[in-house]
């Protein structure tokens, strides 16, 4: 009899469903979109009722669509956005909207924490600086700030495990979302009592944490009735989206990195070992593969740079592709490939919406650098995509300083269709781009995970092994030690301008205050 495997998404616009068969073959796909609310400048909060309500539409949707009996659904594994905090009283209510990952209310709370505790104590235990995204200094914020909500705490759950809650009435996380905390010793995989102590946070209010492929409850006769899931279906631990979608990748071993080349851009790898980057510039979590930890870097503007440049100074291919049928950016990089590596010495700079990784700078700003007569548009289009791809160089050289080793590139994400932008990263990364088969993201990785908790698959790796294969390869070629001469350039152009870059801030700043006053 055949069997599938349920990966549920709850991310932060939609929530996705996917079924998958015993080889990985995708089945069918269900989403439910849904918003999420922005009732300060820099505040982000999402009803966690619309988690529930995405949950129970797309898990319909998707057994509708297949056809499939949910009897002959294995399991069930979890994932989704990152960091929010779900504030439940002690009959399982929600006291107020969820606050989500891209929330920046809390610098005032992550620097009491820091403060608190000590940054490199922070660092040891939690493998990160606190940041305004991550889920402990919202739960100070909400203390300080609405203190009858607060009172009345009694569970802290993160976005997917809400949805956990609802479809097995059980309070559980996994390891790798409760690394994204700031209250999880990353080490030892296990909630910290120092820095519970340290925040005065009950350990009574946090879920039990289980290993992402281990069976950890069951759909609840409540949830069979609302979803069509039969009552008992076993439910995994799951894992936060990153580590999800790096297993829906086939990131599971050593040597084996991943380069997402999406609106923002992001670097991961598995370590076999608990490695802090001693600055804090790169995150280190674990993995949702047992005994096993990741490393990931992020660039805030990857492809998200292209598409400025495209909609900026590519109104002509954007035309052309409109009357004949083609893809804007499939012209600019054909333009692209005219010029040779390195553009004459023209670099550009993909700070356009600050950065993160190596670079924690709000005020970090894009630019082109080298320009001369010489220049062409061609060149300012494949300035662009080298820039990218030194930028996410910088975090893979933080790994390599850590230890980590390389031995293939999986790429992926919108930029990754570009055979060019693929050749420019083999070569500036030194190292092979592969792509796979897999273009589902974290709820294909959940639905693998799903699969050993069910006993399909002997662990992670031999799962991936069986339903992720490579697409296409490519090679560093002799452009290669053109990057090689190119990079150092690009790596002093942040040191010298970032005073500037703050000045510069200042001066918008000061010119905005004057506007608003209706100064002239």
């Amino acid at each position: 009899m055949a069997q599938f495997l349920l990966g549920i998404d709850v991310s932060t616009t939609a929530t996705k469903a996917l079924l998958i068969d015993e080889q990985g073959s995708v089945i069918a796909v269900a989403s439910t979109e849904y918003p999420y609310e922005t009732p300060h400048p820099m505040w982000s909060e999402q009803d966690a009722a619309l988690f529930w309500n995405g949950t129970v539409q797309s898990i319909r949707g998707v057994i509708e669509k297949s056809r499939v009996d949910p009897k002959d659904i294995a399991a069930v594994g979890l994932t989704g956005q990152m960091h929010g905090l779900t504030l439940l009283d002690a009959h399982g209510e929600t006291l107020r909207p969820c606050i989500l990952w891209n929330d920046q209310r809390t610098q005032k709370q992550c620097d009491e924490i820091t403060a608190r505790v000590g940054a490199q104590r922070v660092l040891e235990l939690t493998g990160n600086p606190v940041l305004t995204g991550f889920t402990a200094p919202k739960i100070l914020w909400v203390r300080e700030n609405e203190p009858d909500i607060y009172r009345r705490v009694a569970h802290i759950l993160l976005p997917k495990d809400y949805a956990r809650y609802k479809l097995t009435g059980e309070f559980l996380s996994d390891v790798s979302d409760s690394s994204g905390t700031s209250l999880f010793d990353v080490g030892k995989r296990a909630w910290s009592d120092e820095m519970l102590r340290a925040l005065d946070v009950p350990r009574e209010w946090l879920p039990q944490v289980t290993e992402s492929p281990v069976v950890s409850a069951k759909i609840s006769p409540d949830a069979s009735r609302a979803t069509g899931l039969i009552e008992g279906t076993p439910v995994v631990g799951g894992g936060g989206d990153q580590a999800a979608g790096a297993v829906g990748t086939g990131i599971v071993r050593a040597g084996i990195i991943s380069a997402t080349l999406g609106t923002s851009g992001v670097v991961f790898a598995q370590s076999d070992v608990y490695r802090v980057e001693p600055q804090g510039r790169l995150h280190a979590f674990c993995h949702a593969v047992p005994g096993k930890w990741h490393l990931m870097g992020v660039m805030l503007s990857a492809a998200g740079s292209f598409r400025w440049y495209r909609d900026a100074l590519g109104a002509h291919e954007k035309e052309i592709a409109k009357q004949t049928a083609q893809d804007a950016y499939d012209l600019l990089t054909r333009e692209a490939a005219t010029v040779s590596a390195g553009c004459e010495g023209l670099l550009f700079l993909p700070y356009l919406t600050g950065e993160r990784t190596p670079y924690p700078d709000p005020n970090a700003r894009g630019s082109f650098i080298g320009l001369t007569v010489r220049h062409t548009k061609a060149h300012l289009t494949r300035a662009v995509l080298e820039g990218v791809s030194y930028g996410l160089r910088d975090s893979l050289e933080l790994m390599r300083a850590l230890g980590i080793t390389t031995t293939q590139v999986r790429a992926s994400g919108g930029g990754a269709r570009s055979a060019l932008w693929r050749q420019i990263l083999a070569d500036v990364f030194d190292a092979e781009i592969a792509t796979v088969n897999i273009t589902e993201g974290a709820a294909y990785g959940a639905a693998l995970l799903a699969g050993v908790g069910a006993g399909i698959y002997r662990d992670v790796e031999s799962a991936c092994d069986t339903a992720i294969k490579i697409t296409s390869h490519t090679s560093p070629s002799k452009d290669k030690n053109v990057y090689a001469a190119y990079y150092p350039r690009y790596r002093a152009l942040y040191p010298a301008l970032k005073s500037e870059f703050e000045a510069l801030a200042q001066v918008v700043e000061q010119q905005r205050g004057a506007s608003n006053r209706g100064n002239p």
